[in-house]
């Protein structure tokens, strides 16, 4: 079963996605904003933004008739927990590379 952190990036792999999560850090967005900016009608950015909040990447709030979608800081962080557990490995093969690097111009 995949993480919460595998689940973000698997949601952020379809480029629409991607797009309507890009437009959401500067301000909550309705449904039709959000179609607008990315170009797709209502319908494909519902179907998206179920998605989005299935991965705990964006979440909802109700504003009168409206619904509201900001970012959900805990699909980033299962995200970035994701990731930093390559981050040792990634340090250690930087490091030989220089070390590498540096006895080969010696």
């Amino acid at each position: 079963m995949a993480t919460n952190g595998v689940q973000a990036l698997t949601a952020l792999a379809d480029p629409t996605r991607r797009a309507i999560f890009e437009a959401l850090p500067q301000a909550a967005r309705s449904v039709g904003e959000l179609a607008r900016e990315v170009g797709v009608t209502s319908s494909a950015v519902s179907q998206h933004l179920r998605v989005l909040r299935d991965a705990r990447l964006v979440m909802m709030r109700p504003e009168g008739n409206r619904r509201l979608y900001s970012l959900d800081p805990r699909g980033l962080a299962d995200a970035r927990d994701y990731l930093e557990q390559f981050w040792p490995s990634a340090l250690a093969s930087y490091s030989a590379a220089l070390r590498t690097a540096a006895t080969a111009e010696a």
